[in-house]
């Protein structure tokens, strides 16, 4: 097949749009953590400590969740420990179990960062579509999440 021929294929255009709409959306939400002193990753990690059971996770399960290594984690956590916003935390009993923990003041943050967040995500992501189109865009994204990262913890 010829490159013209493959330059033209509706799935580069499908990435494509993809790659500029994540990007678009990103350049969008940034002010609202930037606002609360945050960083895109930090806001990550505290929504999902918020939305985890007891407002915790062991630290290998954060860094699966934020495709983060061990020492990506251990940095991240680090950050958010001396922002106050988490901390560790040992299991009993297993002094090599080590869990990050939000704490009240990540709490706070995250009461603080949600409002503008959440405008602005209906703003330019999830208003701008009808409900239908909503529906059928998630649906779609979890067929694809769960094909590229079928051990995916769901937070639905």
């Amino acid at each position: 097949m010829k490159a013209t021929e493959l330059l033209a294929d509706p799935r580069l255009t499908t990435m494509g749009l993809l790659f500029e709409a994540h990007e678009g959306l990103v350049a969008k939400l940034q002010p609202t953590w930037s606002k609360g002193g945050l960083s895109g990753l930090d806001l990550n990690a505290l929504l999902r400590l918020s939305r985890s059971t007891g407002q915790r996770l062991r630290m290998s399960d954060l860094a699966a969740q934020t495709k983060l290594s061990t020492s990506g984690v251990t940095r991240l956590v680090d950050r958010l420990e001396r922002l106050g916003l988490a901390r560790r935390e040992s299991f009993p009993g297993d002094r090599r179990t080590t869990y990050a923990v939000l704490t009240d003041a990540g709490s706070q943050r995250i009461e603080q960062v949600l409002p503008d967040y959440l405008a602005a995500i209906e703003r330019w992501f999830t208003g701008l579509l009808s409900p239908e189109q909503l529906d059928a865009l998630v649906a779609g994204l979890r067929v694809i999440r769960d094909a590229v990262h079928p051990d995916a913890e769901r937070q639905d």
